[in-house]
């Protein structure tokens, strides 16, 4: 099953993993404070020295597929977690670290602030988010698992979007 990347306007082969760019404190910053109330790179974010947001991957199995759908998410960290990971980036020896998630992942509802945990990988990789096992549907999606058409359904709500 093929998709049209909203990035690219290319048509690609297989799932696509989504995400999101910034955290959603982002957004409550003034565009014009931006620049000198925000650091934000590609993996991590630092909102007025107080604020500490790292970005990972919730990975939930899909049934009868060998792949995962792939959803990037911020996670607020404390400030000397933060810094442990930006001082061991690419190691799997630190955590796992307490997060609330700091994404809304539209497609599921009320996503923000459920709590999570932080698994670092290395090797590379952006850190594993685990949510807390509770009864809401995005994780209980990622302890059971989906079918590969749900998976698509959420790849396409997000594609629609952003169309």
């Amino acid at each position: 099953m093929s998709y049209r990347c909203s990035k690219c306007g290319e048509e690609h082969e297989g799932l696509p993993d989504i995400g999101f760019d910034r955290p959603a404190a982002w957004f409550t910053v003034p565009d014009d404070e931006r620049g000198a109330r925000v650091k934000l790179d590609a993996d991590t974010c630092i909102i007025d020295d107080q604020e500490f947001y790292i970005r990972g991957v919730i990975e939930i199995p899909i049934h009868h597929h060998p792949a995962t759908l792939g959803i990037g998410v911020w996670i607020s960290q404390k400030k000397e977690n933060f810094f442990a990971y930006l001082d061991n980036y690419d190691s799997s020896e630190i955590g796992p670290y307490f997060g609330w998630l700091c994404s809304s992942v539209g497609y599921y509802e009320e996503t923000q602030l459920l709590k999570t945990r932080a698994h670092f990988r290395g090797h590379g990789l952006r850190p594993c988010i685990e949510l807390e096992p509770t009864n809401h549907q995005l994780a209980v999606d990622q302890r059971e698992g989906i079918s590969l058409s749900k998976a698509w359904e959420i790849v396409h709500y997000y594609i629609d979007s952003l169309a």
